[in-house]
């Protein structure tokens, strides 16, 4: 048994199609299925019950694979210490980012890129929750966003910093004036706001919670660039996260006044994972990048 053919077992059994997990490896097919019937041969069971309209995994098949994935997980967890004992920053950088952190991410991006060529980073945006889901799989290294309203058992968070939930608007509207506004004071305003599923959006639901307000909802995006461009170009006013428009031009955020509107910018990684050299250089340099950020708070993560 090679962990090779494990890796090409655990695709297969997440595609339950031979023809999209061999384009996903980046093997031929029948690569793959000369792979699997020699570990199934090998093992003596069949892994897929197969016919002219499905795949299927067999009873020998869903045993196996919870069993591959750890030992996948843990081969290449001991690559990446081997790696790492060697000193040497390289090989891959998973990162999973919520679109609240993008302007925030870009400086640190340039110059971590500038000083270690050999690293290559994979950054993936998405929601919260798909996030969470990637990183319990093992497909990213570490998340960057806000501290989510429910627990994660698998998963620590460590606060990165203090943020609020806050009205934004382009910087010559009449709200812009405004030193604070109310979840009540919204009622008067056409509101574009981010899709269901985005953390700000989760964030206003949790503060509406217990509220029964009647807003002129006009529009919902679930891409925070068209939403920003929106509200630059209309009188339209959103609701994000403060940090959301860090260096946006033309913008004004207002503050919300509730005391539930209060956001923690954290880094979230799995329970007892190792930590990569090259993630924890990351997460120092993020630390490093602007005033907002609280070293402190990430002490006992990159020491």
């Amino acid at each position: 048994m090679e962990l090779r053919q494990l890796r090409y077992f655990i695709k297969a059994a997440q595609t339950l199609n031979f023809s999209q997990a061999s384009k996903e490896l980046f093997i031929t097919q029948s690569t793959l299925s000369q792979q699997i019937h020699q570990l199934e041969k090998e093992l003596g069971l069949l892994l897929f019950q197969r016919n002219s309209h499905e795949m299927t995994l067999t009873e020998a098949g869903e045993e196996l694979l919870p069993y591959a994935r750890r030992t996948v997980n843990s081969a290449d967890t001991c690559i990446d210490r081997i790696v790492d004992l060697r000193k040497l920053l390289c090989g891959n950088l998973n990162i999973g980012v919520t679109y609240s952190f993008s302007s925030i991410m870009t400086d640190t991006l340039i110059e971590f890129m500038r000083k270690y060529p050999k690293v290559k980073l994979n950054i993936c945006y998405s929601t919260m929750e798909d996030l969470m889901l990637k990183l319990q799989a093992h497909e990213l290294d570490f998340v960057l966003a806000f501290k989510p309203t429910r627990r994660y058992d698998k998963i620590e968070s460590h606060v990165l910093f203090n943020n609020r939930l806050a009205v934004i608007v382009k910087d010559n509207h009449t709200l812009a004036k405004e030193q604070k506004i109310t979840l009540e004071d919204l009622q008067r305003y056409d509101l574009a706001l981010p899709a269901g599923g985005l953390q700000a959006r989760n964030a206003l639901e949790f503060m509406l919670s217990r509220k029964d307000f009647d807003y002129n909802v006009r529009i919902e995006l679930n891409d925070v660039n068209i939403l920003l461009k929106l509200i630059r170009e209309t009188n339209y006013v959103t609701v994000l996260s403060e940090s959301t428009i860090h260096n946006e031009l033309g913008l004004k955020s207002i503050p919300i006044d509730s005391p539930y509107a209060d956001m923690e910018g954290c880094i979230h990684i799995l329970k007892g994972a190792y930590i990569k050299n090259s993630a924890q250089e990351f997460i120092r340099l993020l630390s490093q990048s602007t005033a907002i950020w609280q070293n402190s708070s990430l002490a006992d993560l990159i020491s």
